[in-house]
């Protein structure tokens, strides 16, 4: 049996290949090695009820994640997991890697992911490219969701979010500076924290305060992390990830007025990364 996880800060997707039958999918909380230890990989996973009956018989396990970027962050990921598929060979890639595959596939490209947090890399049809961006939450993550949540919350705790939208978000949320300060700064995943207020621009996105955020936050990771890559009008961008996919029709009028060619917009890739794991590994 084949298990295939794609793994974000928030979620993650698991597929797993069931002979004579459809697969078996189901999706756990995001298991970040920056934000969950290894002990926390371990007992989230232990509780997952659809996938222990099988965890004997899995011989491959390919886990694509978000902050997977260096061997000890792979290796801490990959000790969790062999805790529990004993039997298995376990494979830990970076979400990038995944990504390429899921848009990619054997073909070169670019490929961007815009969810929790962004990063972008090119994909030459075999590995991915060392990246200078995907600096984070605090550094980086132009136009993510933790991006756009923080440029809400400060709004509002500013009050410098239009009057109406404000009572929105005030209603919607009932958070103050004390709540904001002690999830942002004291508690773990903040990034998932700035990131769970990003709906709010999908249920006012017609507000021209809202369709202004999502243009500057297009805008600057379009700068930020496209327009640096010299060849970048030679080849095809495609995006994952549940910001690109909400929101497709303000990233694209951004990359139209900076010549950037869209692909795939694809909000989860489990399936396609999935089928391509599976093709590639029974050939």
């Amino acid at each position: 049996m084949i298990l295939v996880v794609d793994s974000g800060s928030y979620k993650s997707d698991w597929m797993l290949a069931l002979p004579n039958s459809e697969p078996l999918t189901f999706r756990t909380r995001g298991l970040n090695p920056f934000f969950t230890t290894e002990k926390e990989i371990v007992k989230i996973v232990q509780n997952i009820t659809d996938i222990i009956p099988y965890a004997n018989q899995i011989s491959e396990l390919y886990f694509f994640g978000s902050g997977c970027t260096n061997p000890d962050r792979r290796e801490m990921v990959s000790n969790a997991l062999s805790q529990i598929f004993k039997n298995a060979f376990i494979s830990v890639e970076t979400d990038l890697i995944g990504s390429a595959y899921a848009t990619c596939g054997n073909d070169s490209g670019y490929t961007a992911v815009l969810g929790t947090g962004s990063n972008v890399t090119f994909f030459d049809g075999e590995q991915v490219q060392p990246t200078k961006q995907g600096l984070g939450f605090i550094l980086g993550d132009e136009g993510s969701g933790a991006w756009f949540g923080k440029k809400l919350l400060t709004a509002f705790l500013y009050e410098a979010m239009p009057e109406e939208l404000a009572y929105k978000f005030e209603h919607t949320y009932r958070v103050n500076k004390e709540i904001v300060i002690k999830n942002v700064y004291q508690r773990a995943s903040p990034n998932t924290y700035l990131a769970s207020f990003a709906p709010f621009m999908e249920s006012n996105q017609e507000h021209p305060y809202i369709q202004g955020l999502l243009h500057k936050g297009f805008e600057e990771f379009v700068k930020t992390n496209i327009l640096l890559f010299p060849d970048y009008q030679q080849h095809i961008f495609h995006f994952v990830g549940s910001i690109a996919y909400y929101f497709s029709e303000q990233l694209r009028l951004v990359c139209n007025q900076y010549a950037v060619q869209i692909g795939k917009i694809i909000r989860r890739p489990i399936e396609e990364l999935f089928n391509f794991v599976i093709e590639r590994e029974t050939v």
